[in-house]
């Protein structure tokens, strides 16, 4: 891809762009499947004529489906979800026939390393928020409850099993719930962060999020406990 005038994204390894004064071209590599997009249909016929000769690939044409991800298209823009796995994750749970939630944790409970009994065997829990931490890119409505929950993974109780639980019966109510690029979005960055003052019982530390978005579309997110105890009480908000 370098040979061919593509740049290596320093922030992910498996991308590669190409800007040229005739439009942008990108291609994404995971394995031996690839993305290729761009508003350049000479550019990515040339591209696909290399990668034939050097590798034989197969077009499969528009993307609809990668590694989990679905890719629905209107004339309103485009929808990505991760709508079939987060059903297989409910029917291997037996949770395809739950009652579904309208919230995604019971915030007048707090949870904590002690809160409960502790599970004989660890190994539902672990691999339920192993599962649902996947289904965080495209599902940032529940990335601070993932992240919460994962902080017990070597210890988890009743409790925390009961938390996880209720994120499931949340994704049942809408499990096509994803992400949006809106075709009359401007190019507009806007973004926030915010923190909470020590609200984790265990450690006392804070969790500080942000999220970022160009136009209408959310490209950037995350909710993470800080790596130090804050000694003052001051809140700043963006």
């Amino acid at each position: 891809m370098v040979e061919l005038g593509f740049v290596q994204s320093k922030a992910d390894y498996s991308l590669f762009t190409k800007q040229t004064e005739f439009g942008f071209t990108a291609l994404l590599v995971y394995v031996d499947n690839l993305i290729l997009a761009g508003n350049d249909l000479g550019e990515i016929n040339a591209v696909k004529t290399v990668l034939d000769d050097r590798f034989k690939i197969k077009d499969i044409g528009d993307l609809k489906f990668f590694i989990g991800m679905e890719v629905a298209r209107s004339k309103e823009g485009i929808l990505l979800n991760q709508r079939k796995y987060a059903m297989d994750i409910l029917k291997d749970a037996s949770f395809e026939n739950c009652k579904p939630a309208s919230t995604l944790m019971d915030y007048s409970t707090e949870l904590n390393k002690t809160k409960g009994v502790l599970l004989s065997n660890s190994t539902e829990y672990q691999k339920l928020v192993g599962k649902l931490l996947y289904l965080t890119n495209t599902r940032p409505d529940i990335s601070f409850a993932i992240g919460k929950l994962s902080q017990y993974l070597d210890h988890p109780t009743t409790s925390h099993l009961s938390a996880v639980h209720r994120i499931l019966k949340y994704i049942k109510a809408s499990p096509a719930t994803g992400i949006v690029f809106s075709t009359t979005s401007d190019l507009c960055v806007i973004g926030f962060a915010d923190s909470d003052w020590a609200a984790c019982p265990d450690s006392r530390r804070s969790v500080t999020a942000y999220c970022f978005y160009i136009g209408s579309a959310l490209v950037s997110w995350k909710s993470k406990k800080q790596v130090t105890v804050a000694c003052s009480s001051a809140e700043a908000e963006y």
